[in-house]
């Protein structure tokens, strides 16, 4: 799951793609996966007839860096990806997490009194270096990442006010530009309409963020929207049965979590797994999807699962790299993009941490 691609590397965002490292992502994949569109994908995979090596790119939360930087990189590659969009910050909004991160980034000061926000180990803290910057700002998310919504946006305001810094209005979509992404060929689903975690909501406030989001881009593009990403994405903390049920409710066909792992004909339409490769190398980034693959292997040969496989990785903010639908053979390494006549069989091993 891809967040961002910044336009130049930022000692900031140390773990984010930038214009050249997914350009050269996108030639990795282009040249040992099938990249398909996200919905044709499931839909192939529900019929049974997914290729071998078949790969789907997907973004989450809608930065407008999606449209301005990555969506040329694409199509110079002649790629696909998804975009799920957060339609709260449309047109001049902005992520709680992105109002923390502004505000330590940019504050003038070379302390930060944080007092007020009465959290553990949170008080007088030091900005003077970037270092120090991004370790506060990381500090900063864990701590109110889970908080209930209300004290996570008093907080992220406090923070601001005490940085002197006003939310950036420029780092999320347009309508303009999510219409786009649309007629230039992207999938484009539903990550809710405000980014809550949904599992923490009553069934009433659910029902509410997924048909806002829904309707909202079904009108942007006047079109069915039918594929949604929970926010956060994690059976159990973030997503539960009720959300699941909810999301079909409201009209949602397929959705993902971030959960590791891969997904055959057997899985949740509406819980497919996500896995993360996070390295930079070439051959470490192949070695550590086919791992993952394996485990699903393993399972096939149980005669658990079906062997057309279905895989979604994902990177987060922190570990970025491009989010993937696979299914592969021990054979996948070598072959160029196009082939799609062998089917997913068994995985390669590898190694993973």
């Amino acid at each position: 799951m891809l967040h961002r691609v910044l336009p130049a590397p930022d000692p900031l965002q140390p773990d984010s793609l930038d214009a050249v490292a997914f350009d050269r992502l996108c030639s990795w994949v282009r040249q040992h996966f099938n990249v398909l569109p996200l919905t044709a994908a499931v839909q192939r995979l529900e019929q049974g007839t997914l290729p071998q090596r078949a790969l789907c790119v997907t973004f989450d939360d809608g930065y407008a860096d999606n449209h301005d930087v990555a969506l040329p990189i694409l199509q110079r590659h002649g790629l696909s990806a998804a975009f799920f969009v957060t339609t709260g910050v449309l047109d001049g909004g902005c992520m709680w997490n992105d109002v923390l991160a502004c505000a330590v980034r940019n504050t003038r000061h070379d302390r930060l009194k944080l007092h007020g926000l009465e959290m553990p180990g949170v008080g007088l803290e030091s900005v003077a270096t970037p270092m120090q910057r991004l370790a506060l700002m990381q500090r900063l998310t864990a701590a109110v990442k889970y908080l209930p919504a209300a004290r996570r946006e008093a907080a992220c305001a406090e923070v601001a006010r005490v940085a002197d810094v006003a939310a950036p209005r420029d780092l999320m979509l347009t309508s303009t530009q999510v219409r786009a992404l649309y007629r230039a060929g992207m999938c484009i689903g539903s990550h809710t309409h405000t980014h809550p975690i949904l599992a923490e909501l009553e069934a009433h406030a659910i029902r509410t963020e997924l048909r806002n989001s829904r309707s909202t881009l079904e009108r942007l593009l006047d079109a069915s929207v039918d594929l949604l990403a929970y926010p956060n994405g994690k059976w159990g903390p973030d997503v539960d049965s009720r959300c699941v049920q909810l999301a079909q409710e409201c009209g949602f066909r397929s959705a993902l979590t971030t959960d590791w792992g891969t997904a055959d004909h057997a899985t949740h339409r509406m819980l497919l797994p996500r896995f993360t490769p996070w390295d930079r190398s070439r051959l470490k980034f192949v070695l550590r999807m086919a791992h993952n693959l394996n485990r699903c292997a393993v399972r096939t040969s149980a005669g658990l699962a079906d062997p057309s496989m279905l895989t979604t990785i994902q990177a987060n903010n922190q570990l970025p790299v491009a989010d993937t639908l696979l299914g592969m053979s021990n054979d996948w390494l070598p072959q160029p993009h196009g082939n799609t006549d062998a089917r997913a069989t068994e995985a390669v091993s590898g190694t993973a941490s």
